[in-house]
């Protein structure tokens, strides 16, 4: 029952607090202000769900996105707690998943902004504005092109083995992302960078230690969401290896039975999804 134990310690009072990186306070003079303006940014729309307004926003001659929570409401955070989910209520989730994301040495996008304002659960408002990273390819978009342009061996390789150690320093750090999909990972396109950033972690989970379910349904995640994109069964191999930090013998005789449960949601996933 940690679901409930974690859900129930978000209907905690919120202290409201404004947080303004260096790089954009010339822009908001006045902190006393700042909450209201950012909530009031408009810009490109990306997403506008379930209380959350995702938004491509310029300040200066720099873009950024922004997230805009605006109170999901009693009926859905009662729908998400019944289901056995915790509600998202807050962008208070995002901000500290990437905070420990960034200490545990995974590239995630920089947080310029963030706040947080009132204690009701169902109105609380919050923000959380991140610079944009660009020029940028998300894995699931660059697997497409896979299938008519395969890629070499050792690029192939490197980003298996990178999204592989990504997933296992989430885990053995009690982080679980609940979206865990190529399309959540975001390869750079410029020249000479190799680097390779975790986004949307709004519904991410940090705990001492990660349940083994959700370590499953996170992994499943990503077995669905790269179904389509022509890996084989040695490019699985080569996932399990690394991300387990055993040989393929070893991993199989010890968690053949996790991996089967991998590889049987993430199956029903896609068949549900197709």
């Amino acid at each position: 029952m940690d679901w409930w134990i974690g859900s129930l310690a978000l209907l905690k009072r919120e202290d409201n607090n404004v947080y303004l990186d260096p790089t954009i306070q010339c822009f908001f003079p006045d902190k006393q202000l700042a909450f209201d303006q950012l909530m009031a940014l408009r810009g490109e729309c990306f997403r506008d769900v379930k209380g959350r307004l995702t938004q491509r926003v310029s300040l200066g001659d720099k873009t950024y996105f922004i997230k805009q929570h605006r109170g999901v409401g009693w009926i859905e955070i009662l729908k998400n707690l019944l289901q056995g989910r915790a509600p998202v209520l807050s962008a208070k989730l995002e901000w500290q998943a990437i905070k420990k994301c960034q200490g545990l040495g995974i590239e995630v996008p920089k947080i310029v902004a963030y706040g947080r304002r009132g204690c009701n659960p169902a109105r609380m408002q919050s923000f959380i504005l991140m610079e944009e990273l660009a020029p940028v390819i998300s894995l699931e978009d660059l697997g497409k092109t896979w299938l008519k342009t395969p890629p070499s061996f050792t690029e192939k390789r490197q980003l298996i083995e990178s999204v592989a150690r990504i997933a296992r320093i989430l885990h053995h750090n009690g982080i679980n992302h609940r979206d865990f999909y190529i399309c959540h990972f975001l390869l750079s396109q410029r020249t000479g960078s190799h680097s390779l950033y975790l986004i949307d972690l709004h519904r991410a989970q940090i705990r001492c230690l990660t349940p083994r379910r959700w370590i499953i349904k996170d992994l499943s995640g990503l077995y669905f969401s790269s179904k389509d994109i022509g890996l084989t069964q040695r490019d699985l191999y080569r996932f399990m290896k690394v991300y387990s930090g055993q040989t393929l013998g070893e991993t199989l005789k010890s968690d053949r039975i996790n991996w089967k449960k991998v590889r049987a949601r993430g199956e029903r996933l896609y068949s549900n999804h197709t």
